[in-house]
Parts: C-alpha cells; structure tokens; sequence
C-alpha cells in the first residue's frame, strides 16, 4: 500500500486526464516505506505505542467521517432508485435530512425477524426482532405496510445502527486501553460485552433497523441455554460459533459492506502499529460478527488502505492499489473505473449530469450491500473525490444503494486524507451531527492541543 513517489510527480498525477495517461501512471507505482513526512514517522518509531498528533487528528477526522456520511445517507438508504431521492426530498440532497415516513422501495417487511435475509429462508424460530433486540420496533417489521422506512422515527442528522455500534467500539477501545497495550483478545472481549448490553437494552438507540449479521449474531446467542453477558463468555461463544460456522455453506447476507463499519475502530485504534498488524486486528474482529471466509480478503485490503491513508498516503493512488489487487477484479478493473473517470472529467463538476454519471456508474459496479460490487463503488467514489469530503459524502447519498454503510467506510477515508491534503471537513457537519455527536466530541477531545504538528513534506 506504500509507494514512492515525488511531489513533482503527484503534482503531474493532478493533472492526469487521459485514461491511458492513468493507467501509465499506476503502472509505474513502486512498493516503498517512505513516508510522505520524516518527522511524522519519526516520532511514531521512538514509541510504537504512542499517536503522533497528525496521527491522532487523522483518526479523529476518519471517525467524524465515518458518522457524517452514514447520518448524510442515513434518510436515502437503500433508495435504488436515485430519482426517488429528488423527487422525495424535492432535490437532491445537501446536508442532513430527516427520514420520509414511507421508503419507496422498502422491504423491511419482508425482512426476517428470526435471522439473516428475508422471511421464508430458512424455518422459522423465535423472533429476535422485538424479543432480544429492537424492542417495540417488531410492528415495523411485521406491519402490512410496504413502504415503511428503514430508520422511521428518527431526525435529521441521526446515526443508524451500525454507526452507533462503531462510535462504541471507539469508546469501549480507547477506554479499555488509551496506551495500546492490550492484545486483540482482550479488547474482543470488552467491545463484545458492550455489544451485546447495547443492542439487548430496550431504548438504547433509536434505529428500527438492523442488519442481518445482528439478527444472526443474537440468534444464535438467544438459542443457548444461559446467554452470556460476560465479555470473556461472550468472545467464547463468538469463536466457537465461528469454528462451527466455517464448516457449513456461508450465508450470503453476510458478505456485505456493513461488515467494514464496526471493523473501522479497530483499525484506527493500531492506526500506529504496522498495517499487518492493523489488518489482523480488523479481520480478527469481523470473523466474530460475520463469520463469512470470503470476506476477510476485502476487510483486509480495506484496513490497509485506511491504514495508509492515516498515516499520510495518498488516497487516490492507495485505492488504485486495492482496485488493482485480484480480487477486486485486477487490472481489467482498474482499467474500468479509470475509463468512468475520464467520462466523468467530460462533465462539469458538480453538476446534475455528473452526479447521474456517478450514480450510473454504481449502478455498473454494485450499487447493493453485497461486497463485490459496494467495494468498488465506494473506492470509485474515493478516487473521485480524494480531496473533496463534502463533495464525496454528498454524492454518496445521492448516489443511493447501500449509501449508508458503504458511505461510512468513504467518510472514514475522506476524513482522514483531509488531515493530509488541508481542506478540513465542514464545521458544519459537526455541528449539526444528530445522536452521535457529544459521544464524538468527547472521543476527538485534542489531549495535548498545544503539541506542535509535525512537517508536512510534499
């Protein structure tokens, strides 16, 4: 994920239009450990255990990311239909939002309340929905309604759940061990504690929506005779549960971009240790809440991609990278986004054309939760928008699909490359961020604010 480059030749990268200009360009990318600043890694290597500030705001500004992009999407999620956003909303979407009261493609009720997928997949159990978690949220789902939303009830700026689970994963981590010395072990043991209390506690958030891995996870929690709440128990059950698990046919609903969000604390926590340590330290976690083989490879090369960009990578050529890897598709599909690129420069920016071109190009990618296809989309958004956090938040939601998610993981990279490239995220965004915004505000809280920042370099 490490290239060495010259800041003559990033700033001919800037000017690049041409699609075989770019792909000359990715050609030539060479693996490398030199840092874009010496002083920045410098200070990093005298104490592996210890955050540089620039490292440090680059978490915090992935974090924020990661809540601003997901509340952003949060009232279009799942609108597969981009037109039924401007229509809906009567434009297209600038900033927060609360949810309409009818979703115009919704299929929560047809969504299973005893598991993963969609009711009639599998034989029917005690519900979970309703009897372990999202209590008095069950009528939603069962109600002959088709056109209930997905987050009804909740107000502009409101994070879904899988937010809110991440913004307690940091919580949980940077309680349990501020100096990073705990093992992954350890900390799965805490954060899974934590899980399981906040989901199981009646009114703890105001979501009425949660994904298959959280109706499968409590399943098969709720199935033992003695459900344990003890984070040692807990993190058993998940493992063995994962032992058991790779031995039958994978569930499908599992492999999804929803897996990255809760896996993102993780990866800012050993934001400072080596990327293999980071991306084991991501993998390991996801294994306990999506226990899907396929979909370590792309939580990996996720986790190094942020990993890179924390770290002051330049997020336009890491993505390259990734795209690039085989199983994203190799370089037939690096070659495909670049070429929706090109066609994209063709049109103003910031322009309804060019927001139509995007949301044609996702529908081409993936536009669903399904990883295959929402990876690339969202690293085609990365690219597009490298330097530009509102400019790619927005176009996320407006964009549609699996925004809310897939958006969490863009705003955790745009947040973190604006630590880097110095147009910062919009005070705004902050401001006016719903449910998670003291809990943000507490957990991005500058200890040493006086600490002067190291040298950029080029």
């Amino acid at each position: 994920m490490h290239s060495c480059i010259t800041g003559q030749t990033i700033r001919l990268y800037g000017r690049v239009k041409s699609l075989a200009a770019l792909v000359l360009f990715s050609s030539h990318l060479q693996l490398s450990d030199t840092p874009p600043s010496a002083a920045f890694h410098q200070a990093a290597s005298q104490n592996p255990n210890k955050m540089t500030s620039k490292l440090e705001e680059a978490r915090h500004n992935a974090l924020w990311g990661l809540c601003i992009a997901d509340a952003l999407a949060m009232p279009v999620h799942w609108y597969y239909n981009p037109e039924d956003i401007k229509y809906g909303y009567g434009d297209w979407l600038a900033g927060y939002r609360a949810p309409n009261q009818k979703h115009p493609s919704s299929i929560l009720s047809l969504s299973a309340v005893d598991g993963s997928g969609r009711s009639g997949w599998h034989a029917k159990s005690r519900p979970v929905v309703g009897n372990v978690i999202l209590q008095g949220k069950e009528k939603y789902w069962t109600s002959s309604n088709r056109n209930t939303h997905y987050h009804q009830g909740m107000k502009a700026g409101d994070n879904t759940l899988n937010a809110l689970c991440a913004v307690r994963v940091a919580d949980v981590l940077k309680k349990t061990d501020p100096d990073g010395k705990l093992t992954n072990r350890e900390l799965q043991a805490a954060v899974l504690e934590d899980y399981v209390q906040f989901l199981t506690t009646p009114d703890s958030h105001n979501d009425t929506y949660a994904e298959s891995f959280h109706r499968a996870f409590f399943k098969d929690w709720d199935n033992l005779d003695t459900p344990p709440r003890k984070g040692k128990e807990i993190l058993e059950f998940a493992e063995k549960r994962y032992a058991q698990k790779m031995k039958e046919n994978p569930d499908s609903q599992l492999a999804v971009i929803g897996s990255f969000v809760m896996a993102i604390p993780w990866i800012l926590h050993r934001a400072n240790q080596s990327a293999d340590d980071c991306a084991k330290a991501a993998v390991e976690f996801v294994r306990l809440t999506h226990p899907v083989p396929t979909l370590e490879t792309y939580v990996d090369l996720y986790a190094r991609l942020l990993h890179a960009v924390l770290n002051g990578k330049i997020l336009r050529k890491e993505a390259m990278t990734v795209l690039e890897h085989k199983e994203m598709g190799g370089r037939k599909k690096l070659e495909k986004v670049l070429k929706f690129m090109e066609k994209a420069e063709m049109l103003p920016r910031g322009s309804e054309e060019r927001l139509n071109m995007y949301q044609e190009v996702s529908f081409t990618l993936g536009s669903a939760c399904y990883i295959q296809g929402a990876m690339p989309t969202m690293l085609f958004t990365a690219m597009e928008f490298h330097e530009d956090f509102e400019g790619g938040v927005l176009a996320n939601a407006n964009i549609g699909g699996e925004n809310c998610h897939r958006g969490a993981a863009l705003g955790a990279l745009l947040g973190a490359a604006t630590t880097h490239h110095g147009v910062g995220i919009p005070a705004k965004f902050k401001a006016e961020l719903g449910t998670s915004r003291e809990k943000l505000r507490e957990l991005t809280s500058m200890k040493n604010e006086g600490i002067p920042k190291p040298f950029q370099g080029v």
